[in-house]
Order: C-alpha cells, then structure tokens, then sequence
C-alpha cells in the first residue's frame, strides 16, 4: 500500500451488424490498461453464443492475434482490466463473469465496491449458491441471476439488484439480446458512451477508451442511470437517481488518464488546478518543479505555472514497466520503483527542488523518490501532494481499507517530512477540492480526506473478506466453536 490502488476498467460495445467487437475491445482495454493490470478478459456475443477469454496479466500479454481470432465477430462484446480491491488477483478473479441460468446466459464487468456485499454473499452461500472467486462481482452477477429467474426481462432484473447493491459501482451486462450499463445512486466511478459512424455504441469506464476506437462521446451516465441498448436504440432508466453526486475526486486527481474526460470536465485541467491552488498554498524558494511520473506532472506543471518557477524534467520514465504498486509484495514493488524511474541527473544537480506527486499515502514511495534526488544532487527536497492528507479508509474501490498504514494518521507534517528524507511537505487544501473543476457545483466524495462517507460505514471492510475458503477451515475466524 505504498501507493494508492486503483480501480477497474470496463468497455462494452453494441453494433448494428457483426463485425470484428473482439478486436474493438482489446483496443479500448489498451486504453484503460492504467486502471487495472492484474487481469484482462472480453467475451463476444456472437447471435446468442458466448465467447471468452480471459487471464492474469496485461492487456497484450492475455490477447494474443491467435486469441483474438478465436474470439471470432459478433454484434457485442464486453471487456475488463482488473486491479483487485475484493478478492485476490490471478485468474480465478478475471472478469467479466460469465453465467448460464434458467433463462439463458449472462457476461458481468464491474468496477467498483460493495459496502454489504458480505451480508449478500453469505446470503446467497445459504441459499446454495457456490461461488468460484472472491470478488463482489461475482455476488452482482448472482444476485441478477437471481432476480432474472423470477422477472420478464433482464434490465428488470438489474434494476431489481440495484435496489439490494449498497456502495460503488459501475457495470455492464450483456445479455443474448441486450446490452445493459448502469452507475450507482452515488457516482462514485464514472461511466461514459458514445456511437461511432459506423451506429456502433461504446460504453466504457473513460472517454480515453472511446477515443481509442473513433467514437464520439455523448455523455456519461447520471448516478443511478441504466441504459439498454438494443437493435431498436437506447432506452434509459432514471429510477434508482436522485442522490446527487459523490464522484471519487481521485478519478481526477490520479486514477483516471489526463486525456479523459469526466462530467464534461478534462482531468488534464483539474490536476493542473490541484497544482495552481499548491503554488497559492506553498510559496517556496526553488529553482525547479518535477512531478513524478505520470499523475504527478500536470499538477508540477500548475505548480510551475503559477508560481513562475521553471518546469523540469526530473525523471525518465521506463514506459515498459506498470504502475509500482500494481506488483504484489512491497519488496516486488521496491524493485519496480528503481526500474520504474531514474532521475536525469543534469537538470537537478545542484537545484532546489519543488517534488510534486499525486498523494502520499505510507510514505515509503515518497521516501525512495526523495533519496534518488538527494543523491543526483538536489540541494534540497520539498515534496507537495496534489491530494490532502488521508486519514480514513475507502469503502468504493480505492484499496485504503484500514488507517493502519496510513502515514498522516500517525505522525505530523513535519515528521512525515523527517521520515521521507524531505526539507518540507505540503498538502493541498481540503477546501480546495470542491473547485478542481472550477466549482461548478459537482459534487465529490471526500470521505477518505475528511470521513464524510456517502453511506454507511461496511459492518466487515477488509479486502480479504471472501477469502475465508482459501484458508485452512482451523484457521477461520467463522468456523470456530
């Protein structure tokens, strides 16, 4: 946890005739690769027959031209990048879900994270149900099925689940028929389509995917939206609606590509702004403003634009390696941050250095970065955070679940800044963050900064909640007498 870790990613495509979706998808999953690199899969709808595929790894490591092919054409697909927040990584976790029911079959990507989906689970274990991963997605997909067995329809179904799904969630259903997304009551994560010129819809979690394949964005969906796509157009539900907006502010600030897109607003600008308001903040003494690779360099560049301190580049990034904590274990994740940047050593040799990053969170990133400065030759280091401080854990899919080894809940500013190396840290202003999108009113979820949760706090909230089975029955808190 020395870094945040990020969400899912989903894509689905509706298309008038039968072409080539797999390949569609596996463009659009390159795009949203930055949202999840643990896992990939797409599965095809070709007149009614599933077609999936789906394992560990990147993107173009599980699609191969020989998968693709084999994937075959279809008029729909659906697809998933996956970073776990429930559940382990590995295969057995890979989305999108697929299941045969009485009434046919049905292919689920999620992103996102429940709040009761333990209660539900355990619900359904009673029932008979036999779960094969240990994610709440797969409690969604049951808990579909389950309402599908008993309506007309499946969107009936979805909106049935809808009502029983507590927390965050944004996901897509694909039907023999039909091609169904929907975003919780809250907004916590965004979800977007467009339509090609070809008549093909594209929804996707970022409008980034939609670029990617040539479509043009329309609109995102309004929290608690479901949208049906058929053969006969497009068809909207607003009835789960009306609890305004709760967008995760790290969408801006981290999780989402700068090119995107969200709530009409660029998130390239909303992180310079993050950097601006530091500059108001922070007004130090330097020579140059680094960011650090990649979400921390459009707020360095707001920074340096608003304080008129020289922009740098301070590190070179080895564009072949993911995201740091994406690597299971800290000691694999210290390994990467040394492979992942270097610092160009002439720009910052004997400078004053303003770092800017995105958070800080353990601090142990930040502490590793900092030396690497030093020992280029910075004569000095002051680390600011284009988020504030976290202080409370994330219930909605950013994988904070406890304040354990949360930095700033045990020690000071200054000693954080004693503890990475660094001559001073700054935060950006809680305040702030309602005017990232220049305060128009868009409402954000702050609970990890200030413990304003949205919803109410989950009864059991660790990440390994599901994972009783893969321990040794002795060993399970549940089956003790």
């Amino acid at each position: 946890m020395s870094q945040i870790h990020e969400e899912c990613g989903v894509f689905g495509i509706f298309a008038p005739q039968k072409q080539d979706v797999a390949s569609t998808a596996y463009y659009a999953l390159f795009a949203l690769q930055h949202r999840g690199q643990e896992s990939a899969g797409i599965v095809v709808n070709d007149d009614g027959v599933f077609h999936t595929y789906k394992d560990a790894g990147l993107v173009n490591d599980v699609f191969t031209a020989d998968v693709l092919h084999r994937l075959g054409e279809g008029n729909m697909a659906i697809g998933h990048v996956r970073y776990s927040t429930t559940g382990s990584g590995g295969r057995e976790n890979a989305q999108p879900i697929v299941v045969n029911h009485l009434k046919g079959n049905m292919a689920l990507a999620h992103n996102g994270n429940l709040i009761n989906a333990s209660e539900l689970r355990d619900e359904l274990e009673n029932d008979g149900s036999i779960f094969h991963t240990t994610s709440d997605s797969e409690v969604i997909a049951y808990i579909i099925t389950k309402e599908r067995v008993k309506c007309g329809s499946i969107e009936e179904a979805v909106l049935a689940a809808m009502d029983r799904l507590q927390g965050a969630y944004s996901f897509l259903v694909m039907s023999p028929s039909k091609l169904i997304a929907a975003r919780d009551p809250f907004g916590f994560h965004p979800l977007c389509y467009g339509q090609r010129e070809d008549g093909a819809y594209i929804v996707a979690s970022e409008s980034c995917a939609l670029d990617s394949v040539g479509a043009n964005l329309i609109r995102e969906l309004e929290p608690g939206e479901m949208l049906i796509f058929t053969k006969d157009g497009i068809v909207s539900d607003r009835s789960h609606c009306g609890r305004g907006k709760h967008l995760c502010v790290f969408e801006y600030l981290y999780i989402a590509r700068p090119d995107s897109v969200i709530e009409g607003h660029s998130v390239h600008e909303a992180r310079k702004q993050a950097g601006r308001f530091l500059a108001e903040q922070y007004h130090i003494d330097a020579d140059i403003v680094v960011g650090v690779p990649d979400s921390g360099l459009d707020a360095a560049y707001g920074y340096a634009e608003a304080s008129g301190i020289p922009y740098g580049i301070g590190f070179i990034k080895n564009k072949y390696i993911g995201r740091t904590f994406i690597a299971p274990g800290q000691a694999a994740r210290e390994d990467r941050v040394r492979i992942k940047l270097n610092v160009l050593k002439s720009a910052i040799a004997g400078k004053r250095v303003v770092l800017v990053d995105d958070s800080i969170v353990r601090g142990t990133t930040c502490e590793r970065i900092v030396r690497m400065l030093r020992n280029a030759g910075a004569k000095e280091v002051h680390m600011l955070s284009s988020a504030p401080a976290f202080l409370n854990p994330c219930y909605y899919g950013t994988d904070i679940d406890s304040r354990e080894n949360l930095i700033a809940c045990h020690h000071t500013v200054p000693e954080i800044a004693k503890i990475i190396g660094a001559d001073s840290v700054g935060y950006l202003d809680l305040a702030k963050v309602s005017y990232l999108t220049k305060g128009d009113g868009t409402g954000f979820c702050t609970a990890c900064f200030d413990g304003n949760y949205p919803t109410e706090e989950p009864k059991e909230s660790a990440k390994s909640r599901f994972e009783r089975w893969e321990r040794p029955i002795s060993e399970n808190p549940k089956y003790r007498k």
